[in-house]
């Protein structure tokens, strides 16, 4: 159901940036599947370092799991998603798909050019990059206020230093109620 859509960005993305294809071409014929629940894809590469579906019942040469929680998080280019996908198989291979998948790049504003024109896309592109950094900022101040709401005005959290010193203070009681109970002990002995 989704394996010609995923196929047909995928080889998009290739051609964009076509210094992969020769990459790929390396493991043509090599086979890899992709499980992302409740999802499973299947490639082939071809000869030209474009890639095909393939049944999902074919024999892979490389395997990787990867838990949906991770997809924000890998779009986001986050280095630390990719050492959580599980993955089995021709080690050169999945070495590879992981280098592209943190280094192709999708250029939108060829994209957008095909049907609004050059400058316009350019524009389109520009703006999006804009209104990403303005929103990631905007996210920033809304967290952090409520952070400082959540710890001063409406206190359910807590500072890590005032919890230092609550575990301080709780240690100091334990350690005095310990004595407590051993004088109790001594004065009941006499």
């Amino acid at each position: 159901m989704l394996a010609l859509p995923s196929v047909t960005a995928i080889n998009h993305l290739l051609a964009q940036n076509d210094w992969a294809l020769p990459r790929l071409s390396r493991f043509s014929g090599k086979t890899v599947r992709f499980h992302i629940a409740p999802f499973s894809f299947s490639y082939a590469i071809l000869p030209d370092g474009f890639i095909t579906d393939v049944n999902n019942d074919t024999k892979v040469d490389a395997c990787c799991v990867i838990s949906p929680s991770l997809i924000p998080r890998l779009a986001l280019r986050d280095e630390h998603a990719h050492a959580a996908i599980l993955s089995d198989g021709d080690s050169a291979l999945l070495s590879e798909i992981f280098y592209l998948s943190r280094t192709l790049r999708w250029d939108a504003a060829e994209d957008i050019s095909q049907f609004a024109g050059d400058i316009t896309a350019e524009r389109i592109v520009q703006t999006t990059h804009l209104f990403k950094r303005h929103l990631l900022h905007s996210s920033n101040v809304i967290l952090d206020s409520a952070a400082e709401y959540l710890s001063e005005e409406f206190p359910l959290l807590v500072k890590p230093r005032e919890l230092d010193s609550f575990v301080r203070q709780v240690d100091v009681l334990r350690d005095d109620l310990a004595c407590l109970e051993l004088r109790i002990r001594n004065l009941n002995s006499l």
